[in-house]
């Protein structure tokens, strides 16, 4: 039972008949804390360390923010695993399971839609990558005495290497702005291959600089909610977009629990189909 010392994380929601929390190794011993038919998976946590002052500490430290993030999403998705689960956004944190209990009894309605809504579905993320082709353009070096566009001499008997370099950089150019539009064609045929698939679709920011660690350029980053009797054939029809098209890579990554659909679609802002 927690103490005095310690205040309760709230790591997600599920249905009261839910099965116990299993042991996660990153995270405290968790339990569920039920209020009518709804239960909350929480752990105690030490309340120096995740009351105001200790949680910003926490959450301005970037180490610190990643040990969480990667603790929140392990508990999260181990619950996924056995059972419907809501999650909760990183470091949802209450005085006390008293607090908790109210919180599930505030939200009983939407909560209890909310899990049925999600019943039976996973999230998949599908991202679009634009791949250019042509090989990076390095200026050219002239030799002394000599401008880098001087025209070619009966010597060499090819063109200039000023005007060499300025025809390949118009061929990346080209290369660039053909993989741009077509990865930008596939994105936007994204949502019509998948129709009858996804229950719901939610948008998010394009990764760049760490994040972006595949090769290429992710030009869209959206999640969709799938049936889980739906998965495959949501992963065979976006596959097809990209099947031998030059220029452009797919990769839909899942299941996960589904962090991108904790607003139920008829509730303003909500993801969309």
């Amino acid at each position: 039972m927690p103490d005095a010392d310690t205040v309760s994380y709230l790591y997600g929601v599920c249905r009261a008949d839910a099965p116990a929390p299993p042991a996660v190794p990153s995270a405290p011993p968790l339990r569920l804390v039920r209020h009518g038919g709804l239960a909350a998976v929480v752990a105690s946590v030490p309340a120096d360390a995740f009351g105001t002052d200790g949680l910003e500490a926490r959450l301005n430290d970037l180490e610190q923010l990643e040990v969480l993030a990667r603790a929140h999403n392990a508990v999260v998705d181990a619950v996924h695993a056995g059972t419907t689960v809501l999650p909760m956004r990183l470091a949802t944190v209450y005085l006390d399971d008293e607090r908790v209990a109210d919180v599930l009894r505030a939200g009983a309605e939407n909560f209890g839609r909310l899990l049925d809504w999600l019943d039976g579905q996973e999230e998949l993320g599908v991202k679009v990558y634009a791949i250019p082709t042509a090989a990076p353009v390095t200026a050219p070096v002239p030799e002394p005495g000599t401008a880098p566009d001087a025209p070619a001499t009966a010597e060499t008997g090819s063109e200039s290497p000023g005007r060499a370099y300025l025809r390949r950089r118009q061929a990346q150019r080209r290369s660039h702005r053909d993989a741009y539009r077509t990865a930008g064609d596939v994105a936007a045929r994204l949502p019509q291959a998948v129709a009858g698939l996804a229950r719901a679709r939610a948008r998010h920011r394009p990764q760049q600089g760490e994040l972006a660690s595949r090769v290429g350029e992710n030009i869209a980053n959206e999640a969709y909610l799938v049936a889980r009797s739906d998965l495959a054939g949501f992963r065979a029809a976006v596959a097809s977009l990209a099947t031998d098209v030059p220029g452009v890579r797919v990769e839909v990554t899942g299941p996960w629990a589904p962090y991108s659909f904790t607003t139920h679609p008829d509730t303003e802002g909500a993801a969309t189909p």
